[in-house]
């Protein structure tokens, strides 16, 4: 870390007002509910790639294979029964391994994953060895527990799984229900960071908050990404109901970052805050995007950090979106440093440059094609399909734009299409592997009504979808600048790259 230099220039704080005035929507009532909170306010080895293939060893192969079965037959992430009883039963007794290094735990509606990414990069890239748990995987089961920037090995999730299956039955038997699915890899996840060890974890929830598995860690930070509507049988039909869920991560005494939000939801958070004492850093307050330039490969920066300004920060990654989430992760991760409380200075700006510069989000705007070019984005609701259109508008300027979609059948369908409609010059719609993908015929219903019949074509099988929407983007000639975007789910992303040849 590095003291910030003092100089006679303009003071920052002017652009910061006016970052204020331009993205601030905040009611008046909520002065009431922060006067009862400490708000923060400072006085002036890269991650890889993170999607492995299938192992080359067919011994461990089959052995991975057997313990994706395993998983497989408990119940899915979509099967809840909301408690953290049966995951506190089963650290009991391993031990309490999330207890064994300090965390950073990350909720909100979309943005976590890419968010998580940034925090473990700033993070190592400070010396810190890391533990990164995020869901769902793009291609990979082991892409959820990372250790280093990267994925564990196939080997050692085997390894770890068979460590802990013994006491899963113990806990399986005294309980009314089995140990789920992402309960199960949420205490792998706990294990293997506690057994490498790890100087601090950083750790996505997998619904909500409150109940999730993962909340039996109690975070230093807590990070809240962008509400939107989503899960809304689960988690409620308001961003003020799905905000009480989500603010359950947020603990006594813990520092609360908090992305833009939806007033309602703001104030639910706010009054959590109070109520444990927590310390808050709100973006566009405390910290914030000053400026964005569309650059080559991504966009470049300037960001105001809890402790100053950080300019010419290179991000590899497109849109506005992730400019607001690498604001996040680096307030995170200053208050993590202490930085705004404990320190009034910014941290080392070169080594946050190379952080930024060497992050990767697979399957968020990710081009794995030229010519024409193909990208893929794994939005799934109305706020992040908003979100890939204005990034795929700004960072490409394609000519004319192909959609290939896959949603889930438990998505809102059709706002996520709606939000396309101005971008996309026809849609291609499939269907990915998952039993929860919406059949190709219902979804195709849905965006006849949304685009017209003549724009849109139904391709059931997701590799012909893409042949049929590159075939589609070819139309307009080699250097016509067409492109084609693959969306509606993680796991039709995770498919199509595949099939596209990305491993």
């Amino acid at each position: 870390m590095s003291e910030r230099p003092q100089n006679d220039d303009p003071d920052p704080n002017d652009a910061f007002d006016e970052l204020v005035d331009a993205e601030t929507d905040r009611d008046p009532d909520l002065a009431v509910i922060e006067a009862g909170s400490r708000t923060l306010r400072a006085q002036a080895g890269p991650p890889q790639d993170g999607v492995p293939a299938r192992p080359g060893d067919p011994e461990v192969d089959r052995a991975l294979r057997a313990v994706e079965e395993e998983l497989a037959g408990r119940w899915g992430e979509t099967k809840l029964d909301p408690s953290v009883q049966r995951i506190v039963a089963l650290l009991d007794i391993l031990g309490s391994p999330q207890r064994a290094y300090p965390s950073i735990h990350i909720t909100g509606t979309n943005g976590k994953t890419s968010t998580a990414r940034m925090i473990e990069a700033l993070l190592s890239a400070f010396d810190l060895r890391t533990g990164r748990y995020t869901s769902p995987h793009v291609q990979s089961i082991t892409e959820r527990i990372s250790l280093d920037g990267g994925p564990i090995s196939a080997e050692r999730f085997i390894e770890t799984y068979r460590d802990i299956a013994p006491y899963l039955e113990m806990v399986d038997s005294q309980q009314e229900f089995r140990l789920s699915f992402f309960e199960v890899l949420t205490a792998m996840a706990f294990a293997a960071f506690a057994d490498a060890p790890v100087d601090a974890a950083v750790v996505e929830v997998g619904m909500g908050g409150t109940w999730d598995a993962t909340n039996v860690i109690d975070g230093d930070v807590a990070v809240i990404t962008p509400i939107a509507l989503d899960h809304t049988d689960r988690l409620g039909e308001t961003p003020e109901q799905i905000a009480g869920e989500k603010s359950g991560i947020i603990k006594k005494d813990a520092t609360v970052v908090l992305a833009q939000q939806p007033v309602d939801a703001a104030s639910v958070m706010l009054k959590r805050a109070v109520e444990v004492d927590a310390t808050v850093a709100r973006e566009g307050m405390e910290f914030g995007v000053l400026s964005r330039e569309v650059a080559v490969g991504g966009q470049m920066l300037t960001l105001r950090g809890l402790g100053g300004e950080y300019p010419e920060v290179f991000l590899p990654l497109y849109g506005a979106h992730q400019a607001h989430n690498a604001a996040v992760a680096l307030a995170a991760v200053e208050a993590f440093f202490g930085v705004g409380s404990d320190h009034a200075r910014t941290l080392d700006i070169d080594t946050i440059r190379s952080a930024f510069a060497a992050v990767s989000s697979p399957g968020r705007m990710e081009v794995v094609r030229r010519s024409p070019t193909v990208v893929l984005d794994a939005a799934h609701n109305p706020a992040g399909a908003q979100a890939a259109a204005e990034a795929v508008t700004e960072a490409f300027g394609f000519s004319r734009l192909v959609g290939v979609v896959g949603a889930s059948a438990d998505k809102d369908v059709r706002g996520f299409l709606e939000a396309f409609e101005p971008i996309f010059a026809e849609v291609v719609v499939t269907r990915n592997s998952s039993h929860r993908a919406m059949d190709p015929d219902e979804l195709a219903a849905v965006a006849v009504e949304v685009f017209g019949a003549e724009r849109v074509q139904v391709e059931p099988r997701l590799d012909d979808a893409l042949e049929a929407a590159i075939t589609l983007a070819e139309e307009e000639g080699e250097f016509s600048g067409a492109g084609v975007l693959v969306t509606g789910s993680v796991i039709t992303v995770g498919e199509a790259r595949l099939l596209l040849g990305r491993s």
